[in-house]
Parts: C-alpha cells; sequence; structure tokens
C-alpha cells in the first residue's frame, strides 16, 4: 500500500481547506437555526458544532483512508432547514428524534436497499441531479451582484484569471481576494472572534410520537433524498465507484453516537466532495484521497 505522505501534495491540502471553509461557511446560520428552534443554550449550539465537526471529520478521515478513495461527509444542511422550522418540539425530544433517525440512516445503509436502488439510477440522471445541486449556488452568486457588487465581481474576475492562468489555484485565489476585498471594505471582524475550546453538552434523549413524526421522519427523508443521493452522483461523475451501503451506514452509526451532543445527522456530501474530486484537487484520481484526509483532519 501506498504511503499516505507520498500521496498528499500542497495541492490536495488546499482542497481540503476549501472544502472544510465552504462546508462551515455555506450553511452555518442554517444549523443555528435549528438549534434556536428547538430552544438550544448558547453552550448546546457550540456543542453542536463541535459534535458536527468531529463527526464529519472522523467520518471523512477514516472513510478516506480505508478506501484510499476521496469519501467526504458532510452534515444535513436540508435536516437543519426542517428543525428549523419545527415547532412544539422540545431539544430533548428532538434529541430521541435524530437517534431514531441515525438508526433508520444504519439500516437503509447496511441491509444495501440504498445501494440497490442508486444502482437503478442511470449515471446521466445522477449527474443531472447533481448539476442541479450547483446550480443554485451559481444563481446564489449572480443574485449577490445587487448587494455586494465589489466583492463578488472581484471574486468573479479573480476566477476568471486563476481558470485561465493558474487552474489549479484558482479557488485559493478567489479566497484571498474575496478576504481582501471585503477587509478593505471593514467587512472583517477578527478582533470579535474569541478562542476557547468547544464544550459537549450531554442532551437526554425523551420519546415522543410527535417528534417522531415531525422530525425523525422528515429528518431521514430529507437527508437520504436531498444529500446522500447527491452526494453518490458526486462520486459517480467523478469516475469513484466507493462502496455505499458501508460508507452511508457509518454516517448513521457517526450520527447515532453524537445525537446527544447535537450531531442531528450526517450524511456523504456532494458539494465539498466534488471539491475533493475535481483535478484541481491533483491531476493524478488515486491521489485526490488526501484531500478528504486534510479535510477530515481540518474539521476535527
Amino acid at each position: 500500500m501506498r504511503s499516505i505522505w507520498r500521496d498528499f501534495s500542497v495541492s490536495t491540502g488546499v482542497a481540503g481547506f476549501v472544502a472544510v471553509l465552504v462546508g462551515f461557511t455555506s450553511s452555518a446560520a442554517i444549523v443555528f437555526s435549528a438549534a434556536q428552534a428547538l430552544g438550544a443554550s448558547e453552550a448546546q449550539m457550540v456543542s453542536w458544532m463541535w459534535a458536527l465537526g468531529l463527526g464529519m471529520g472522523v467520518t471523512s478521515l477514516g472513510l478516506s483512508l480505508w478506501y484510499r478513495q476521496p469519501v467526504l461527509t458532510a452534515w444535513s444542511t436540508p435536516g437543519a432547514a426542517v428543525l428549523a422550522v419545527s415547532q412544539g418540539v422540545s431539544l430533548p425530544e428532538a434529541t430521541g428524534a435524530f437517534i431514531v433517525c441515525a438508526l433508520l440512516i444504519m439500516l437503509a445503509g447496511y441491509s444495501g436497499w440504498f445501494e440497490r436502488l442508486m444502482s437503478k439510477i442511470p449515471l446521466a440522471l445522477a449527474s443531472a441531479l447533481l448539476a442541479g445541486v450547483l446550480a443554485r449556488f451559481a444563481l446564489d452568486a449572480v443574485g449577490a451582484v445587487a448587494h455586494a457588487p465589489v466583492l463578488v465581481l472581484a471574486m468573479t474576475l479573480s476566477y476568471l484569471l486563476g481558470r485561465r492562468w493558474w487552474p489549479r489555484w484558482s479557488v485559493p485565489l478567489v479566497l484571498l481576494v474575496g478576504m481582501g476585498v471585503a477587509a478593505l471594505q471593514g467587512q472583517l471582524h477578527l478582533s470579535s472572534v474569541a478562542w476557547t475550546w468547544a464544550v459537549p453538552v450531554w442532551v437526554s434523549p425523551t420519546w415522543s410520537w410527535a417528534a417522531m413524526v415531525s422530525v425523525a421522519l422528515p429528518l431521514f427523508v430529507v437527508t437520504m433524498a436531498s444529500q446522500n443521493l447527491p452526494g453518490v452522483a458526486s462520486q459517480r461523475a467523478s469516475g469513484y465507484d466507493i462502496p455505499i451501503s458501508p460508507v452511508v451506514g457509518a454516517t448513521g452509526l457517526a450520527s447515532l453516537v453524537l445525537a446527544p451532543f447535537g450531531g442531528y445527522a450526517l450524511n456523504l456530501a456532494a458539494i465539498t466532495a466534488a471539491i475533493c474530486m475535481g483535478k484541481e484537487a491533483h491531476t493524478d484520481p488515486s491521489r485526490r484521497y488526501t484531500a478528504s484526509v486534510a479535510a477530515g483532519l481540518l474539521y476535527i
């Protein structure tokens, strides 16, 4: 077996960093809204981010090293949206629903029925599904011109120039330009950040049929359909044949362990996984798994 140190490169490390940055910044606000809707305190919200970050990190790191292929996991963004609009459900009841959802994900994965379903979906349709997910981000970028024209146009120009002259470094270039413009406009407030260790907070689960129907089942359905399905499509579109059943089952197991601390649902990543699976991460597809390894370490 080849050494991971020989496979690792600066480009895969940068790809992993960008994937983590996109993973946190694209939907962390939705996770905070979900925790607030369930009545979580500030300490419990910190625990949610601790559990989700640790869960994504351990699963991404472990699965990528085990299969020597890029496997990146993420929290369920549509699942957080479901939680954010839930009403009349307490945090202990929601925690019980998280555990039930995790058990359902494990059942779907380890039983093999989700993989059998995916085998019947043509690659072209799976690729179109991934394109549909990515299209929303592109359209949101266009819409953001009205609110932050200098920032968006500067980042767009840097991306176009980067793709032309330094394709492997185009995304980090966009990040640097964006941070530079934001700093010049006074939009970065790093001095207000308090650097302290996160502390996990245990929430004892309680069980109610209302929470099962309004939280557990919707959370399971949207996680499988809106997250794991595009996640598998991203892998296939990039030419990777990663075993679906054990990987999905592992995300359910991690969710089960971390549910009492706020790890409501983990799943395969699609958007961020594409960053680690693309040729910009590395020209050699067999070495791109080190990008998701780097992402896993950074998530932790």
